[in-house]
């Protein structure tokens, strides 16, 4: 092993070190501004149902019917 290696392992190890740590605290810095605010619920708004009205001519043609019913009624007795 030549002599130049001894020192430059050293070099090495404590460069690939350095990255990795950088690496981790960027990391990590990311991860903390992304859950800063903390989590909460999404607000869901309930959907809005438009219920039609009902036709006014079946409650009408109701009654006709019942009263010429009573007036038959009525007429053959």
């Amino acid at each position: 092993m030549a002599a130049w290696a001894i020192f430059e392992w050293p070099r090495l190890f404590l460069e690939v070190n350095m990255k990795k740590l950088v690496l981790a605290a960027a990391l990590s810095a990311a991860a903390s501004t992304a859950f800063a605010g903390g989590y909460s619920e999404p607000v869901v708004e309930p959907p809005v149902i438009i219920e039609e009205a009902a036709g006014s001519s079946n409650g009408i043609s109701f009654a006709v019917l019942r009263l010429v019913l009573i007036g038959a009624a009525v007429a053959s007795s």
